[in-house]
């Protein structure tokens, strides 16, 4: 099985059209997903045709392309200023999987839809800042390349777009059921607990690889609720032990104010649940190969 995403996903794009989304449309089709439709209101009745014989029609709204299509997962790639729109019109639609991979939205308005969208009570959204979540052969919803790995028995989920990458590789050996890129930004939708608890759910995931980054304390709150309710093995990496106090740190949630939010702080929170931490990220997948051996 899969977590949020699987073969039966339908998957739509607000942001086809652009240059970004045409691209991206283009590898999540070539890499299997069911992309069956598009939304750009200026463009409602057109089609779009993408290498290998897709033929995939736009509409003016998703809820339009809800109803026409049955759609149950929007991938979101309109520039930062329309993302809000974008997101509350998902939203309002009901989508139940909204992946925001846009980069660059104020805080404020990832506060607004974040907060309407708990309000509403019917969309999970992964992102904003983020590479998306893949479910190895079954489909892609957003940036990251599918032929990293195949499918396996890991779960894995990142606040880095690149070190999920990364991970991806360095245990393609053992493969992954899902992988989930949750956004480094200050305020996301799914968080490392929400995907933690979906893989600890999930009967094909057998182990779960957890990488966070400085700023903030959502590895401590992971590590919490690893010690409290994770019966399957955890590992973890950390990104940041050398990063300056004060400076942002490629995301922008990523930043050491004082003495919270370190790589040292969460390393150790970390290690006292219970989960082994990696110096590095190879030496991170060589702990859950060692761990995968002995299950």
């Amino acid at each position: 099985m899969s977590i949020f995403l699987d073969e039966n996903s339908k998957v739509i794009v607000q942001g086809m059209t652009g240059s970004e989304g045409m691209k991206h449309s283009q590898r999540m089709l070539d890499s299997g997903t069911a992309i069956v439709g598009g939304v750009n209101p200026r463009k409602a009745g057109q089609s779009v045709s993408f290498d290998g014989g897709h033929e995939v029609p736009v509409f003016g709204t998703v809820k339009e392309a809800m109803e026409a299509t049955g759609a149950n997962v929007s991938v979101v790639f309109v520039p930062p200023k329309f993302a809000k729109d974008a997101a509350i019109e998902a939203i309002d639609a009901e989508i139940p999987l909204l992946v925001i991979i846009t980069e660059g939205i104020p805080v404020k308005d990832s506060a607004e839809f974040f907060n309407y969208s708990q309000e509403k009570g019917t969309t999970r959204i992964i992102g904003p800042n983020c590479p998306g979540v893949i479910s190895p052969g079954k489909s892609n919803a957003g940036i990251t390349p599918a032929n990293i790995t195949g499918a396996g028995k890991l779960g894995l989920v990142s606040k880095s777009g690149t070190l999920t990458y990364q991970m991806m590789y360095e245990l393609s050996d053992i493969g992954f059921t899902t992988c989930i890129g949750i956004g480094g930004d200050p305020i996301i939708g799914t968080t490392h607990i929400d995907a933690l608890e979906a893989f600890e759910q999930d009967p094909d995931t057998v182990g779960v690889v957890m990488i966070g980054e400085i700023g903030g304390d959502a590895e401590e709150r992971a590590a919490a609720y690893i010690q409290e309710n994770m019966t399957k093995p955890v590992v973890g990496y950390v990104a940041g032990f050398t990063a300056p106090e004060g400076k942002t740190m490629g995301h922008a949630g990523a930043i050491v104010t004082g003495s919270a939010g370190t790589a040292q702080a969460k390393k150790e929170a970390l290690e006292a649940a219970g989960v082994k931490v990696g110096k590095t990220p190879t030496e991170t997948a060589e702990l859950m190969r060692e761990i995968i051996k002995g299950l």
